[in-house]
């Protein structure tokens, strides 16, 4: 808004941005949408594993214990990790709240957390996701407030700051100053190694031609939509990936069990 009053156009740039709030909450929306059912199986599968080795499994070793037969290296496996989450469960949870509260702490400061920005990036589809939001936000309101007229150096300047991602905004920070001094856009932004080839040839190809605002746009169409793509099909392997690590758990749980009783039947034959 500040930026649109200075360059007299704050009409245009509130339209814009209305567009592209509307388009964020939209993203954001099924993004939660497609997240239920993943959540789900997995606080399901929590609760099944947490059930069956904390109830389930000390009721049959009593059995077991009783006929004092040699047991399966699966099964004691098993009663040991049951053992464990019986004696140390409430440990185990508040050790968890407390690690997770430590590393919220530890990101609040600045270096902490540039430095784990930096690490997400160079994950491979963590970092993809990231790279392609931030990407596209930044393309976006450069696009917005190009277009209004605001001069290419304070639009970039407003632009960084809507960048989640530490690492990329200080990119752009150097990018910049990089172009304050006479460097093209895309040949500031390639030189900071974190943005999308596509996006380069895009703003080189957008300022040869002088039609950077349109160019920008497309990039944060394309980004947004990659990154959506990545974010759909994420989401689409998450939920099957449940369902196998809680088939998985749940039949290395009944194997555990029905090991002994087979051993037990061969002997009494």
């Amino acid at each position: 808004m500040a930026a649109g009053e200075s360059a007299g156009h704050l009409d245009l740039v509130l339209n814009r941005l209305a567009e592209f709030t509307e388009t964020q909450h939209e993203s954001s929306s099924k993004v939660k949408q497609a997240l239920v059912y993943p959540i789900i199986l997995f606080v399901l599968t929590i609760m099944i594993l947490a059930g069956l080795l904390g109830y389930v499994v000390p009721d049959i070793v009593k059995v077991f214990a009783e006929s004092e037969q040699q047991l399966p290296w699966l099964t004691v496996a098993v009663i040991s990790t049951s053992d464990f989450i019986v004696a140390h469960g409430l440990l185990i949870i508040v050790m968890l709240v407390v690690v997770a509260f430590s590393i919220r702490r530890v990101l609040q400061a600045p270096a902490a957390l540039l430095g784990y920005d930096r690490r997400i990036l160079s994950m491979p589809l963590v970092g993809k996701l990231s790279r392609g939001t931030n990407t596209a936000q930044f393309a976006s309101t450069l696009s917005i407030l190009s277009s209004s007229g605001v001069p290419l150096v304070d639009a970039m300047k407003i632009a960084g700051e809507v960048l989640s991602n530490t690492w990329l905004r200080l990119k752009v920070t150097e990018a910049t100053m990089r172009v304050s001094e006479g460097s093209s856009l895309s040949g500031s932004l390639e030189q900071s190694g974190n943005f999308p080839p596509m996006m380069l040839h895009m703003v080189a190809s957008g300022e040869s031609s002088g039609e950077l605002d349109d160019m920008l746009a497309r990039v944060a169409r394309n980004q947004q939509q990659d990154a959506d793509l990545l974010m759909s099909l994420l989401l689409s392997l998450f939920g099957p990936l449940m369902l196998i690590v809680m088939g998985g758990a749940v039949f290395t749980i009944v194997m555990a069990i029905l090991l002994p009783i087979i051993n037990l039947n061969q002997l009494v034959v």
